[in-house]
C-alpha cells in the first residue's frame, strides 16, 4: 500500500501480509507524525515515541508514546509526553538505564532554527507507566538528539548528538554541522561533550557496540552521497574521522543495530542526491516566512562552502546487512517502494510522501521490529520473523 492513510484508519492491529511480515499503523492524534523511536519497557514492552502536531516546527509540535505489550495485537493510543505551546519538541528517544529508570529524551526549539535547540528530558521510576517533571538535560544552543545513549563496557553513558551551527547573518539549513557525543561517567548527573574530528556533515551518529571496547557508528550525511561511518577503539570517548560507507544516503536518518548473530541490520533509503534532481532551500521552507528569516535568506552565501542538500526523494525505504562490522553491506530488502515525494513537509493535504526516520530493534526472538515514517500522515510498524 502507498497511499496517504487517513487518521481514522492508524487502528494500531497488527496484520500479517506476507509469510514473515507483520504491518501496523499506529494510533495517532495529530496530522503530522515523524521521527519514530522504540525501545523495550522493562517489562518486555515494546514503545515507540515521536512528534506529532500540525507540522514539523510548528508550536503545537509535541511527543507523543504508544505500546505494544508482549504478545498483545494492537498498539495503545498515544499518550502525550510533552506540551510545551512555545517550542517544537522533536526527536524524542527512550533509554532504560542500568537502575531501571526510563528516561526520555527529546529536542525543544522555536519555529525552524535548529540552531537554538536544546535537550529536555523526564525519568521515569515506574518502569516507563508515569514520567516525572520536565528539566534541561544540556542547554547548549544547537544540540540535537536523535539516537539512542549506549553504556559501554565501564558503565559510562554515551548520548550521540549533532550540532546545529547557526552562521551570523544566515538561517540554519545545516552546512555546519557535526557530531559529538556527550559522556556521563556519574549515570547521567553530569555530561562532557567530546566532539567528532572532521565530522562537518555527518549527522544523527547511531553508535553500535562490537565488542569490547569496539564501536562502530553510522551517519546521515547532510552533503546526501553516502552514510558515513566512524569508529572508536576506547569505548566511544574518541573516535574516527567518519568516512563513507557502500550505502547511499539523501540527507534522511538512519538507525542500526547489532543483531545477536554478529551482523549490523541497517534501516535507510536507499538513494543519494546523484538519482534526483529535487532540491529545497532548507527543512523548514513551509514554516519560515517572519521577516528575521527573509532577512537571513536574502543574506549572500560564501560560495566556497559546502551547502547542505535537501529535497532527495526518501524512498525506497530499505534494510540490509553487513557481516563486517558495516565495512561492506550484502543483502538488501526494500520495506517501502513510492516516489518518496519531500519538497515540503506538508502531510494534511497528502503532499509529503516520504518513508523515512527508522527505527530497528531485535526482539527476543530474533525477529526485526522497525518502525518509521510513512507520509508524514502516521507512523508505520513493520515485524519481520528471522526465525
Amino acid at each position: 500500500m502507498t497511499t496517504m492513510p487517513s487518521l481514522d484508519s492508524l487502528d494500531g492491529v497488527l496484520h500479517r501480509v506476507g509469510s514473515d511480515r507483520s504491518d501496523a499503523f499506529l494510533p495517532a492524534l495529530t496530522v503530522q507524525n515523524h521521527a519514530a523511536n522504540l525501545a523495550y519497557l522493562p517489562d518486555g514492552t515494546l514503545t515507540c515515541v515521536w512528534f506529532g502536531g500540525t507540522m514539523e516546527g510548528m508550536g503545537d509540535i509535541s511527543v507523543y508514546l504508544s505500546r505494544l505489550a508482549p504478545g498483545a495485537q494492537r498498539w495503545s493510543a498515544p499518550e502525550k509526553l510533552s506540551d510545551d505551546d512555545g517550542k517544537s519538541e522533536q526527536n524524542p528517544l527512550l533509554f532504560v538505564a542500568p537502575d531501571g529508570a526510563v528516561w526520555l529524551l527529546h529536542t525543544s526549539q522555536t519555529s525552524g532554527h535548529q540552531d537554538g535547540s536544546v535537550v529536555k528530558r523526564r525519568i521515569s521510576h515506574d518502569g516507563g507507566l508515569t514520567f516525572g517533571p520536565v528539566e534541561t538535560l544540556w542547554d547548549v544552543p544547537g544540540t540535537f538528539v536523535r539516537q539512542p545513549i549506549v553504556v559501554n563496557g565501564r558503565g559510562e553513558w554515551l548520548l550521540p548528538l549533532f550540532r546545529c551551527i547557526g552562521i551570523p547573518g544566515e538561517r540554519w539549513t545545516g552546512d555546519a554541522d557535526f557530531a559529538s557525543v556527550l559522556v556521563s561517567v556519574d549515570h547521567g548527573a553530569s555530561w562532557t561533550m567530546h566532539d567528532l574530528p572532521e565530522s562537518i556533515g555527518a549527522v544523527h551518529m547511531n553508535i553500535v557496540p562490537l565488542g569490547g571496547d569496539e564501536m562502530v557508528a553510522f551517519f546521515r550525511h547532510r552533503f546526501a552521497e553516502r552514510i558515513q561511518r566512524s569508529r572508536s577503539h576506547d569505548g566511544g570517548r574518541n573516535w574516527s574521522p567518519p568516512e563513507p560507507t557502500t550505502l547511499p544516503n539523501n540527507n534522511s536518518s538512519v538507525q542500526a543495530i547489532r543483531c545477536a548473530d554478529g551482523q549490523i541490520a541497517i534501516v535507510y533509503n536507499h538513494v543519494d542526491a546523484s538519482a534526483s534532481t529535487d532540491r529545497r532551500l532548507s527543512l523548514y521552507d513551509d514554516i519560515e516566512d517572519t521577516a528575521g528569516d527573509a532577512e537571513a535568506a536574502s543574506t549572500p552565501e560564501p560560495a566556497d562552502r559546502r551547502k547542505a542538500i535537501w529535497g532527495v526523494p526518501r524512498a525506497p525505504l530499505s534494510l540490509a546487512f553487513s557481516k563486517d562490522g558495516g565495512q561492506t553491506f550484502g543483502e538488501r530488502i526494500d520495506l517501502e517502494t513510492g516516489d518518496g515525494y519531500c519538497l515540503t513537509n506538508n502531510s494534511k493535504d497528502g503532499l509529503n510522501r516520504e518513508f523515512s526516520y527508522p527505527s530497528i530493534l531485535e526482539a527476543p526472538d530474533n525477529s526485526l521490529e522497525i518502525a518509521f515514517t510513512y507520509f508524514r500522515r502516521a507512523i508505520k510498524h513493520v515485524r519481520l520473523d528471522r526465525r
